[in-house]
């Protein structure tokens, strides 16, 4: 019994010694995870063959249970029986493929153990008992999908003891020797074949883990470098964003090297053999310009490859990934190895993966520039249309003035300046500071009791820092409206309060009258849309509410109430103060 059990572990550690090869393998481990039709007979096919070699190595013994010994066991001696591993492979077929490629296998398994003892029905038994194993342990890969992927070592060995103990029932009661074998097979080949099975299942579950642990630590450094990435390609391609980036991915990754290019020059160079790739000359590889040029990964092995006209360069491996951007190469991403041997697929896959982020953040990056163009031109263009609402009206009243009274003449000029100051500022910038928004108003106001003297009193309420920055106009735009639309034609008594205070991290503007109030039938409407009235269409405070949306979005509030004693407004935008 020692020396079968012996034989049958040489012949289990041949079989392992295949399946250590088999799982090298990158197509079949590839098989492993996949579930159609075609994996399936692949997988088939494959185990098939295992299981025929197991037969073909199996231990042949005399009726009196002594060892014969053979190299290939081709054939069967009449009378003889074999013990083998061939459940061993069934088992393992069974919980990686499934009860359908279990029971398929071990058909062939049956078929190919009746042809070695020339197809007599003393072994028909064993395409049977071969076929319900496959299927038995096929229940353990559909019950849990990839179970064998996470099987614990003594999982796979009590799987395999169980099917080689329906193996021994079998043989106990369809084989002519019937106990007189199992006596003395039993005990090896249950031994040596729940074993193997657990030791089969290590080798691809150590393959498995390796690759999730590798995928893991891989996914991890993208991911870090993504959000460290994330805000430098803000303004786009460039030298500064590809030295930052460049930094970044030195830093997080462990390859020797870092380069970034556009189409033509190097951006960023970081690392090993940065005394010769240097930030703003020509791309010295002809691995990154055919990166560019032909748009796909390219792999350097070796010095000779990679091809840099220094002979001296440190960098012996690489991969360069071209950064496609609808479509075009517009750089390129360098990664570097001083060893050659350092460049396995998973840095090629790493290097891939990170090629693809930074394309996608320079895209983005691009976009928002754009966006921000565009709503920075929307912002101007809307404070444009505003300009010009009270010039007119300025200049009749100068003229006027200037008839009586040169010195009040010159001072509204100098006010008239002012103002004009102000709106070509408020052209440029999309927010200035409090104290500018003040003059502006003030300039205006001065205008504006000249032509109205004592109609109006306007209260300045001011509780935080001048330096506080706002839109342009802001103010000065309600003040406007308060004075055209409020008060209709009442000489006296007519007061605008303006009201500026800190509320947390937010800034309250509140501008209050007494006059008139405005319609209920138009309140909800202001700031949305223009309205349809007699005393205006509500186009100012539609563009107000639009340049508060345009800078701050959904951080910026604009509210008006009203009544028969009056309207308020209330703007709430972010707390910053001028830098």
């Amino acid at each position: 019994m020692l020396n079968l059990t012996v034989l049958l572990f040489e012949r289990a550690g041949l079989i392992i010694i295949l399946a250590f090869f088999l799982v090298n393998i990158p197509q079949f481990r590839k098989l492993l995870f996949r579930k159609d039709w075609s994996t399936t007979f692949q997988l088939f096919a494959i185990f098939s063959i295992f299981t025929i070699v197991a037969n073909l190595i199996g231990v042949e013994l005399r009726p009196d249970n002594s060892i014969q010994f053979k190299s290939l066991l081709q054939n069967v001696t009449p009378g003889d029986s074999v013990a083998n591993i061939r459940i061993l492979t069934v088992t393992v077929s069974g919980i990686i493929g499934g009860p359908l490629v279990g029971g398929g296998v071990g058909l062939v398994a049956g078929l190919h153990r009746m042809l070695q003892e020339s197809l007599t029905t003393d072994a028909l038994f064993y395409i049977p008992s071969s076929m319900i194993i496959g299927i038995l342990a096929g229940f353990f890969a559909k019950k849990k999908q990839h179970r064998f992927a996470t099987m614990k070592v003594f999982d796979g060995f009590l799987v395999g003891l169980l099917m080689e103990a329906i193996q021994m029932l079998f043989i106990l009661l369809f084989s002519p020797t019937g106990w007189t074998l199992v006596k003395y097979i039993a005990i090896p080949m249950m031994l040596v074949g729940a074993l193997g099975t657990s030791v089969f299942l290590s080798i691809i579950t150590l393959y498995f883990r390796q690759e999730v642990d590798t995928q893991a630590t891989q996914t991890k450094s993208i991911f870090q470098l993504a959000l460290k990435t994330l805000p430098v390609f803000r303004q786009g391609l460039n030298q500064e964003a590809a030295k930052n980036a460049a930094s970044l991915i030195l830093e997080y990754t462990n390859f020797d090297a870092v380069g970034i290019t556009d189409e033509s020059k190097i951006l960023a160079f970081a690392g090993m053999g940065s005394d010769h790739h240097i930030t703003g000359a020509s791309i010295l590889t002809e691995l990154s310009e055919e990166a560019v040029k032909l748009g796909e990964v390219q792999i350097g092995n070796n010095a000779h490859e990679i091809n840099c006209p220094v002979k001296s360069c440190p960098l012996h491996s690489a991969v360069v990934v071209p950064l496609i951007i609808k479509g075009k190469a517009v750089g390129s991403l360098k990664l570097y190895y001083v060893e050659e041997w350092r460049l396995s697929p998973v840095e090629i896959q790493l290097g891939t993966g990170l090629g693809e982020i930074l394309a996608m953040q320079i895209m983005l990056g691009e976009i928002e520039h754009q966006s921000e163009l565009v709503r920075d031109a929307e912002i101007k263009s809307l404070q444009s249309q505003v300009n010009p609402h009270f010039f007119f009206n300025a200049i009749n009243t100068i003229v006027a003035v200037m008839r009586y009274d040169s010195d009040q003449a010159r001072e509204l000029l100098i006010q008239l300046s002012t103002y004009f100051r102000a709106n070509l500022t408020g052209i440029r910038e999309t927010t200035i500071p409090l104290y500018q928004e003040f003059k502006h108003v003030k300039a205006y106001l001065m205008l504006e009791q000249t032509r109205f003297p004592n109609r109006f009193e306007i209260l300045f309420h001011q509780k935080v820092s001048e330096n506080v920055m706002i839109p342009p106009f802001s103010i000065q735009i309600i003040v406007e409206n308060a004075l055209k639309h409020a008060f209709n034609s009442r000489k006296k008594g007519n007061i605008v309060s303006i009201n500026v205070e800190q509320i947390k991290q937010r800034l309250k503007i509140e501008i209050t009258d007494n006059g008139q109030g405005i319609d209920k039938s138009i309140i909800d409407k202001l700031g949305k849309q223009t309205v349809s009235s007699v005393s205006g269409s509500g186009t100012a405070l539609q563009n107000l509410n639009a340049r508060l949306m345009g800078l701050y979005g959904k951080d910026a509030e604009l509210k008006i109430s009203s009544d028969q004693n009056g309207t308020q407004v209330v703007i709430q935008i972010p707390y910053k103060e001028q830098v």
